[in-house]
């Protein structure tokens, strides 16, 4: 929808997890070493959690860690300023 309204387009190299509340408070989630364990099978390179989740990156290998960009996000903006290709060429040409 985010990228939709801004023209923005979505990396794909990016997963995400979490729950958004709707003041955009990203809450933790369960279930979160084999979600990464899963988007390091599916190639992707960077993937956003919550911050409040940080203690469970300790149950995740440290090889499958090695390999991926693991970002802490606690809000909204942090996401669709990750997620988002902000880039000047994509946005004039529509």
């Amino acid at each position: 929808l985010a990228s939709a309204l801004t023209k923005c387009p979505v990396r794909h190299d990016i997963a995400m997890t979490g729950e958004i509340t709707l003041r955009g408070r990203v809450l933790p989630i369960g279930g979160l070493k084999e979600k990464i364990v899963a988007a390091n099978r599916a190639r992707i390179k960077t993937v956003l959690i919550p911050a409040e989740n940080k203690r469970d990156l300790e149950d995740v290998p440290e090889t499958v860690k090695k390999k991926l960009n693991i970002v802490l996000v606690s809000h909204m903006d942090e996401v669709l300023d990750q997620a988002l290709i902000k880039d000047d060429r994509i946005t004039k040409e529509k």
